[in-house]
């Protein structure tokens, strides 16, 4: 008798624990009339953060990459980024779908086939972008990324402050947090 007793409490505090996490997800606001025609063009990763074991344990070879926003299908945003990888420069295009208002949108990740949910929280077109992603990987576990960025390989240390306040509001601890270096290599692509 114990055990259908003990299952209904389970789902009760998943219940109660599936609320908060909805709630503190609703927590991430969007930038307010965001511009998509404004926030075309190129962009340089300047910070990440990240709940992810992968992330944390490669972060320290990471460096800076270069990203091109166009207009894609359906509305969408095609995101072709270039980096680098074991020394040579590798190019990959995510298509970012509309999901919800303007400054919301989706992809499919090609390594997970998971949906992963992208919301520009902040910009000001000229100089930064702060953009939260969360979804899941592998076997349902939780993602979460923050991505930091900035029209030229130097952000002002104003917007590094911006992006880390901005992280650590979402939970991320300093461990989790990198702002990459910038390379000679790769971020020519996209001129």
């Amino acid at each position: 008798m114990a055990a259908p007793q003990t299952l209904w409490v389970g789902l009760v505090l998943l219940g109660v624990l599936g609320g908060l996490r909805t709630r503190a997800q609703a927590h991430v606001s969007l930038q307010p009339n965001f511009q998509q025609d404004k926030f075309l063009g190129r962009w340089f990763t300047s910070g990440l953060a990240s709940n992810s074991n992968w992330f944390r344990e490669k972060k320290n070879a990471l460096s800076m990459c270069s990203s091109m926003v166009a207009l894609g299908e359906g509305g969408g945003l095609n995101l072709t980024s270039t980096f680098l990888r074991k020394d040579h420069c590798e190019t990959r295009t995510l298509l970012l779908l509309p999901a919800g208002p303007p400054g919301c949108y989706s992809y499919t990740s090609p390594h997970w086939g998971s949906t992963q949910n992208v919301s520009v929280v902040g910009t000001d077109y000229v100089e930064y972008a702060l953009l939260y992603t969360e979804g899941t990987k592998g076997h349902g576990q939780d993602f979460r990324m923050a991505t930091l960025y900035s029209r030229t390989q130097t952000p002002r240390a104003e917007v590094k402050e911006k992006f880390a306040n901005f992280t650590k509001a979402q939970g991320f601890t300093e461990d989790t947090i990198v702002f990459l270096p910038k390379t000679d290599k790769c971020l020519e692509e996209h001129k």
